[in-house]
């Protein structure tokens, strides 16, 4: 579209892409930042800089209360999820490592591995998901080997939203002696991730999706007990600390955070993360619920309303928000660009850089129209997308009959 449309104008269900709105809190504290102090953390011990510092100490904190870890130190930020893992899935990669990872694995995940494995540093085994999306534990026990490193998990799916059982996986990989890297770019702030007790030892996370943090904005999670000296740093440069040597400190955070820090973003972030976590009615167990309620309604109003549709999850496993759907005889780009350009509804069509996923629930090569409720939908809103999807599949249908 040409013309930017009013708020009241359109509907935003592409909320795993990125979330819109932010919370007003996350707007004001990085004006904040950028007009009040604006200065360099660790990097001067002028007032201005101590306070961004404390910026970032204190969204440290925040990150690391949200995983369920002591040492916010542990925290590195990062400009995305992406970016976070991979400094996980090639910070820890040797020459001859087995890596076990799933079908429906995002391409920040995929790419990476298969980078790896074309330049001969890894091999790789690609664990076959259900219908439904959801791992084979007795299968990926079956995978493991006694070269096997590491098992890279999406914890949840950005294409049809449902949740892998990380805990068991996180259990199984400790007995083993396997590093779990846990890609928690559509989970985090959606469902209860507590690191210790879910085994993971590598945690990526997005700002951005459902932290209501600005883009640019993410991290990776070290867990406690983890040997850092495994991960190895993909940047080098200043710290702000050893400035006097050659070589990149040692400790953390500062081993794999080279350069200046978003902290404009990372204030926002700070801001997003107390915003679900203490000004949501219910916290993230109040977010969960609410967008459970909105996929549930999503489903009763198709019912009524859209003739031909095709679901690829039962609503009982979509935990994040997330329906993935086709309209029978219909390309799913045509039906979310008749969505968006007729009706002011936006969502995501195609494979969602997840071509195995989508290959897993039978959508490869066009894809699936997705919707993604956010914590500020509301069932009219639902409602109204619905609606707006049933004229387009009845469209369709006399087109076809015409």
């Amino acid at each position: 579209m040409k013309n930017r449309l009013a708020k009241d104008k359109f509907i935003y269900f592409d909320n795993p892409a990125t979330s819109f709105p932010k919370p007003t809190e996350v707007i004001n504290e990085m004006v904040n930042y950028m007009t009040r102090i604006g200065g360099n953390p660790g990097r001067s011990g002028h007032p201005l800089s101590v306070e961004a510092e404390e910026i970032i100490h204190s969204t440290r904190v925040k990150v690391s209360e949200l995983f369920g870890i002591s040492n916010p130190a542990h925290v590195i930020f990062c400009a995305n999820a992406t970016d976070a893992l991979n400094l996980a899935i090639q910070g820890v990669a040797g020459e001859g490592y087995h890596a076990i990872t799933s079908s429906m694995e995002h391409n920040s995940v995929m790419r990476p591995l298969t980078e790896l494995e074309r330049q001969g540093r890894i091999t790789l085994s690609t664990v076959p998901c259900s219908r439904e999306g959801i791992i084979d534990l007795t299968i990926l026990q079956k995978t493991i080997n006694p070269e096997t490193r590491v098992v890279v998990i999406n914890h949840a799916s950005n294409v049809n939203g449902c949740i892998q059982p990380i805990r068991e996986i996180g259990k199984l990989c400790r007995a083993k002696g396997i590093i779990l890297i846990a890609d928690c770019a559509q989970s985090a702030g959606v469902a209860d991730i507590n690191m210790k007790d879910d085994c993971i030892d590598l945690l990526a996370f997005s700002g951005h999706k459902g932290l209501y943090g600005p883009t640019g904005t993410g991290g990776l999670v070290i867990a406690p007990n983890f040997d850092i000296s495994l991960l190895k740093p993909l940047k080098f440069g200043g710290t702000g600390s050893y400035s006097d040597r050659l070589l990149q400190p040692p400790f953390l955070p500062d081993r794999f955070e080279s350069g200046t820090l978003n902290v404009a973003g990372i204030s926002g972030l700070r801001a997003g993360i107390s915003y679900i976590m203490e000004s949501f009615p219910g916290g993230i167990e109040g977010i969960r619920e609410h967008k459970k309620r909105l996929v549930h309604y999503f489903f009763e109003q198709a019912a009524k309303n859209v003739k031909g549709l095709i679901s690829y999850a039962p609503y009982e496993l979509i935990e994040t928000g997330v329906v993935s759907f086709n309209v029978r005889n219909m390309l799913p780009s045509v039906v979310a660009r008749a969505l968006a350009d007729e009706y002011g509804v936006m969502s995501r069509a195609g494979l969602h850089c997840a071509p195995l996923a989508h290959q897993t629930l039978g959508t490869y090569p066009h894809g699936t129209v997705r919707f993604g409720f956010g914590i500020f939908n509301t069932e009219k809103e639902v409602k109204r997308g619905v609606e707006a999807l049933g004229r387009i599949a009845d469209r369709g249908i006399e087109e076809r009959e015409n």
